[in-house]
C-alpha cells in the first residue's frame, strides 16, 4: 500500500482500467529494460522510435504511464537489466520475426506478473524474476509474450472483448451500492484483459520454438509452468487456485499446459540439451528487492508493517494478505476476508460522525459504538449487503485515520472472532521498531559441505514457512536436496 506526504495513504479510488484492460495481455510475468540496442534505459518510454506510426502501439503509450502506477513503476537495477537485455537481445535474432522491435520494462511489483501491448511493448515484474531459476526459463516467458505481440493476438483480442468489462473494480466507497462492486472490495484486484485459451497455446508453441532456436533449453517452458504452478497452491488458502492472485489463472489449466509444453519441446531437442545459463541469470538476480517496498508498507508472515506510515495489524492463520497500491487485503478461509486503507479526514470530525456519513452502505446505526485500541481512538460498526455481513472499524492514529474492514458470508459465524483478532492486533510502531524495518532482497548464496535445504532455508527471514518459501524460488521439490557448491537464492534483508 503506497503512501504519500500529504495524506499517507492513497484512498482507494476506483482504476480505469478498461482501456488498459482491452489492450493488457492476462500473462503474469517479467520487467525488462529498453529497446535500445537492448541497453539499461532510466526511461523506456520511446515509442515513436519503435512504432511511429502504428495506431495499437499509440493507445500503448498512452497506457504506459497507468500501467506504471499500478505496478509501482519502473524498477532501476543497471546490473538486472542488463541481464535481462541480453536474454531479450538473443530472442530479437529469430529468422521468422527478424523487424518486430521490444521495449521491455521491469515493473516495481513482487506480483507475479507479465504482459504484452501491441507494438512491441513488454512488462515483466520483479516478483517473476524471483520465481525464475535460469536464463531459459525466463527466455521461455519472454518468448511467450513477444508470441503473442507477433501473432497480434492483442488486436484479435480487443475485436472480440470490446464490450466485455474486464476490470473488477477498486472500490473507495468500501461498501459501494453495487453487490458485484462489495465482493470486489474484499476479495478483487485489478484484473487485466484475458488471451483466448487457444491464443495462449499458441503463444507456448511459439515461444518454446524461438527459445530453441535461440540456443536454450525447449524444457524451460514446462519447468517454469511448474513452478507457477507450485506457486499457486502456495498462495491459496483452500487448495484451490485463486483467481486473484496466480499467473495460470488466465490460462488453460496448469497441467494441460505443461504436459503440451513438453510435447513440444520434445520436437527439439531430448532433455538435458541446450542452454539454461544460471550463472548469468543468478548474477544479474542478486540483490533484487524482494516483495514489498518501504512505501508500500511490509507484509512479514501474517503480519503487515508500514515504517513511514508506523503502523502495523495482523491476521489470523489461514489468510493470505496482498499488498497493493489502493489497499492492504487478505482472503481467509469461508471466503472470508479483510481490508486495510486509509483517508484524510479532519481530525475535527468525530469518527462516528465519519462512520454514519453515508459512505458505509447498509449500515447498522445502532452497532456504531467507540473503543479503545492499544492507546488509539476508534468506532467499530457493523454493516449487511446482499449476501454479505461486515464488521467496520475505523481508528485514528497520529492524526491519520485507518480503516479496518471485515467480510463474511451472511450465515458465517466467524465474523466476530476475526474482526476481534484483526482489530485488537492494530498498534502504532516504536520508532526503533520503523527504523529496523529493512526492505528484503534476494540473494544468491553457495551451499558450503555440510548445508541442507532446511539449514539454507533456516537463514532466511522476513518469510512466513521459510522452508516452503525455500523449496519454491529455487524450485525445489520434497526430496531434493542440495549439495555443495551449489548456488541457492534466499531472502534476507541484508
Amino acid at each position: 500500500m503506497d503512501s504519500a506526504p500529504a495524506r499517507s495513504l492513497r484512498r482507494g479510488a476506483a482504476v480505469p482500467a478498461l482501456a488498459l484492460s482491452l489492450l493488457v495481455a492476462g500473462c503474469q510475468a517479467l520487467t525488462g529494460v529498453s529497446d535500445d540496442a537492448f541497453r539499461p534505459s532510466t526511461n523506456p518510454v520511446t515509442v515513436d522510435t519503435v512504432t511511429r506510426n502504428d495506431r495499437m502501439a499509440a493507445l500503448a503509450r498512452e497506457q504506459h504511464p497507468r500501467i506504471l502506477a499500478t505496478y509501482g513503476g519502473e524498477y532501476s537495477d543497471p546490473k538486472l537489466e542488463r541481464m535481462v537485455a541480453r536474454i531479450v537481445g538473443s530472442l530479437t535474432l529469430d529468422p521468422e520475426n527478424p523487424n518486430q522491435t521490444y521495449q521491455i520494462t521491469i515493473l516495481n511489483s513482487p506480483a507475479i506478473n507479465a504482459f504484452a501491448l501491441p507494438g512491441g511493448y513488454l512488462y515483466v515484474t520483479r516478483g517473476l524474476l524471483a520465481l525464475a531459476n535460469d536464463s531459459a526459463e525466463l527466455a521461455a516467458v519472454l518468448a511467450h509474450e513477444m508470441a503473442h505481440v507477433t501473432a497480434n493476438h492483442g488486436i484479435q483480442r480487443q475485436q472480440k472483448e470490446a464490450e466485455e468489462v474486464l476490470a473488477t473494480q477498486v472500490v473507495n466507497d468500501v461498501l459501494g451500492k453495487d453487490p458485484a462492486a462489495r465482493v470486489a472490495l474484499v476479495r478483487g484486484k485489478l484484473r487485466l484483459a484475458q488471451f483466448s485459451r487457444n491464443q495462449e497455446l499458441e503463444a507456448d508453441a511459439i515461444g518454446i520454438r524461438a527459445i530453441a532456436r535461440a540456443g536454450y533449453d525447449p524444457f524451460a517452458a514446462a519447468r517454469f509452468l511448474q513452478a507457477m504452478d507450485a506457486y499457486s497452491a502456495s498462495r491459496s488458502v483452500t487448495g484451490q487456485t485463486d483467481e486473484g492472485l496466480d499467473f495460470l489463472s488466465s490460462h488453460p489449466s496448469a497441467p494441460q499446459r505443461i504436459e503440451l509444453a513438453l510435447r513440444h519441446a520434445r520436437q527439439y531437442a531430448p532433455p538435458g540439451t541446450g542452454q539454461r545459463d544460471r550463472n548469468p541469470f543468478l548474477d544479474g538476480l542478486d540483490g533484487m528487492l524482494f516483495g514489498d517496498t518501504p512505501q508500500e508498507g511490509y507484509v512479514r508472515g501474517r503480519t503487515f508493517l508500514h515504517p513511514q506510515l508506523g503502523v502495523s495489524f495482523s491476521v489470523p492463520e489461514g489468510f493470505v494478505i496482498d499488498n497493493s497500491a489502493a489497499a492492504v487485503t487478505a482472503a481467509g478461509p469461508g471466503d472470508m476476508a479483510i481490508r486495510f486503507d486509509g483517508v484524510s479526514l479532519d481530525r475535527r470530525v468525530p469518527l462516528s460522525d465519519y462512520v454514519r456519513s453515508g459512505w458505509v452502505a447498509g449500515l447498522d446505526t445502532a452497532s456504531v459504538r467507540p473503543l479503545t485500541i492499544n492507546g488509539n481512538e476508534a468506532v467499530s460498526a457493523r454493516a449487511r449487503a446482499d449476501k454479505w455481513q461486515f464488521d467496520v472499524t475505523v481508528v485514528r492514529a497520529d492524526g491519520q485515520v485507518y480503516r479496518l474492514l471485515t467480510a463474511a458470508p451472511a450465515g458465517s459465524t466467524a465474523l466476530d472472532g476475526v474482526a476481534a483478532t484483526v482489530r485488537d492486533s492494530f498498534r502504532t510502531l516504536a520508532p526503533g521498531e520503523r527504523e529496523a524495518l529493512k526492505p528484503l532482497r534476494i540473494r544468491v548464496v553457495t551451499a558450503k559441505p555440510g548445508d541442507t535445504v532446511a539449514t539454507l532455508a533456516a537463514r532466511m527471514v522476513g518469510v512466513d514457512r521459510k522452508l516452503d518459501m525455500f523449496r519454491l524460488i529455487n524450485a525445489m521439490s520434497a526430496g531434493a536436496t542440495v549439495s555443495a557448491g551449489a548456488r541457492v537464492k534466499i531472502v534476507t534483508d541484508r
